[in-house]
């Protein structure tokens, strides 16, 4: 069959599904809308939490990152992974016998205040917004692929997809989805990776293919294999840590840890379950799912890797004559060029096509005095939804990671939306400004929330201020340095009282959207950033991405310092704060 009819008709099949649940599983309440009655099974909440969690980041971009950075890629592997048990132990359980389900809710009560709670809200929106970014610039690059258009038609067309489901079924309906999305999205990763293992090292498990010998290679290893590659093409090693410093990989490292553990749209997730001992199970069933995409991904990242230089190099690296002639560059090569993520640029009157640094050129191009084609830009967002093309493998292998892609990017585009509308519609209009606002109204607010939401985002994501992974990066940043330490410290810490909360998370999330703009730009606006985003220009060599753990180490010692110096809170805050921590699992 056709490959473009096979894409159009594997996508389309999953679009009727996503639709028809959302359609099922309407919300018609309030309760439905923010945390689906609180009837969800523990199982089916784990796995929609890993949909939710393994957003296009997770899905598109952090195997095109791995696969460009090598080993310092696995920072966000280490970072992701980490923070979702910091969550699970430190947070989850905690937060959900609280009983609130948002994470402005618990601040306003916990730190008895208003001002607090909209601190809180405007901390989430930051967030919030900037993650959504990310997911939007996913969404639209897998709509593009499968549409075969502009990224700005496909960015168009997943926003109107997002609108429809999201908008509609809240997170009753979200729930249910991503539960469709999740199996989708795990048999799109993982179907073409065993394939591509087999292919390449003889392996049924990618884990251990991507620390097996290369088949026909006089068993030569697939990551030794690389490293000499990419040397030879003027990259660094595939397995040093040279493309981030050991400082920014422990602050990125960081940074993604107690963000993660700090996410509003993931938190809420544990209030989907009748009682606090299926949050608990939820999360454990949730960490299964996700490690089986999260140990996939470093061996998607180096066998794309090894078959993308492959593709450009048939006849091997250092001999420009064997090089791929541009007339007859594969199909799949042509159809990213469409969207514009992939991109030649014509140099001389030679017909090949030469992938090397060109900031760092090795010896044998300047002997060789290459002419041709070179590779002006190739997006790393690209490389998982290009991967079963690269390999080529079967058509229907091929329409099935459009779709995978298109779940992830849907899946938590969803999260984060419900998040934003929850964070309006309950925290603001009906916890502060409008306390008897009716049900029915506070439903078409936060539907109408989620909308213009959809919009800002959606033109963000056509210029974001990065890859995906990188853009959900800054998010996580924000989230370390202003919820994560207020959360922590609201559980654990009964001393500390509204004043230092609020000055704490005033600081924390200031001083990283500072930073944050002055390389990526005001608002992320393209042509707006003040500073040199590349190692020279960064403040003590700090990476954007890794600064949310120093706002973090400024919020606590702001909130400690002036909760020592103001008031301590009511006594029975201080006894609320007790009991919480009583480990009561069955408390409803």
């Amino acid at each position: 069959m056709d490959l473009k009819l096979m894409i159009y008709l594997v996508v389309g099949a999953t679009f009727a599904l996503y639709i028809g649940i959302a359609i099922w599983a309407r919300a018609g309440s309030t309760g439905e809308f923010y945390v689906a009655g609180k009837g969800v099974n523990p199982v089916a909440n784990g796995m929609a939490t890993a949909a939710d969690w393994m957003s296009a980041a997770s899905f598109i971009s952090m195997a095109g990152l791995i696969a460009f950075l090598g080993y310092s890629g696995s920072v966000y592997l280490m970072g992701w992974t980490g923070g979702y048990v910091l969550m699970a132990l430190l947070l989850a359980p905690y937060l959900r016998k609280f009983g609130k389900f948002t994470v402005p809710q618990f601040v306003g009560d916990r730190f008895y205040s208003n001002t607090a709670r909209i601190v809180a809200v405007i901390c989430l929106l930051v967030i919030s917004i900037t993650y959504v970014i990310g997911q939007m610039r996913g969404v639209g690059i897998a709509f593009s692929r499968f549409l075969e258009v502009d990224l700005l038609w496909g960015l168009i067309a997943g926003m109107g997809v997002v609108f429809v489901y999201a908008v509609l079924g809240g997170m009753k309906g979200i729930t249910y989805t991503q539960i469709a999305q999740y199996v989708v999205m795990i048999f799109a990763y993982t179907v073409p990776a065993i394939f591509i293992s087999l292919q390449l090292t003889g392996h049924f498990l990618p884990q251990t293919g991507l620390g097996g010998s290369l088949s026909g290679q006089d068993g030569m290893y697939l990551l030794n294999a690389l490293d000499q590659t990419l040397v030879d093409l003027g990259f660094n090693e595939y397995t040093t840590n040279r493309n981030l410093s050991t400082m920014n990989i422990f602050l990125l490292t960081m940074a993604l840890m107690i963000g993660t553990a700090g996410l509003p749209h993931v938190i809420i997730r544990f209030f989907t379950v009748p009682r606090v001992r299926d949050a608990r199970k939820s999360a454990g069933w949730a960490l299964v799912f996700i490690a089986i995409l999260y140990t996939t991904a470093p061996a998607v990242g180096a066998m794309a890797m090894y078959n993308l230089i492959d593709t450009f190099h048939p006849g091997g690296v250092g001999n420009p004559e064997a090089a791929m002639v541009y007339e007859d560059r594969p199909q799949w090569m042509r159809t990213w060029e469409e969207t514009g993520l992939l991109q030649f640029e014509q140099e001389g009157d030679g017909e090949r096509v030469h992938y090397y640094n060109y900031k760092n050129p090795p010896a044998w191009t300047e002997e060789a005095e290459l002419d041709g084609y070179t590779v002006a830009n190739l997006d790393r967002d690209i490389m998982v939804l290009a991967n079963p093309e690269i390999a080529s493998l079967p058509n229907w292998v091929i329409a099935l990671v459009a779709a995978g892609g298109i779940a992830a990017a849907l899946s938590t585009a969803a999260g984060l939306l419900l998040a934003i509308s929850s964070a309006i519609s309950h925290d603001l209009l009906k916890g502060v400004f409008m306390p008897k606002i009716s049900e029915k109204n506070e439903l078409m607010a936060g539907r109408l929330a989620m909308v213009a939401a959809i919009l800002l985002a959606g033109y963000l994501g056509l210029n974001p201020p990065g890859f995906a992974a990188e853009v959900v990066a800054l998010a996580f940043g924000l989230a370390a340095s202003s919820l994560f330490p207020v959360l922590m410290m609201g559980i654990f810490y009964k001393r500390m009282n509204r004043q230092g909360a609020i000055a704490g998370m005033l600081v924390g999330i200031s001083t990283t959207l500072i930073y944050i703009f002055l390389y990526k730009g005001w608002f992320f606006f393209p042509g707006t950033a003040m500073l040199a985003d590349n190692p020279d220009g960064w403040l003590l060599g700090i990476a954007p991405q890794g600064f949310g753990t120093v706002g973090a180490i400024f919020n606590v010692i702001t909130a400690y310092v002036v909760s020592k110096l103001t008031a301590p809170p009511p006594k029975e805050i201080q006894d609320l704060v007790e009991s919480v921590r009583v480990p009561r699992a069955d408390t409803a």
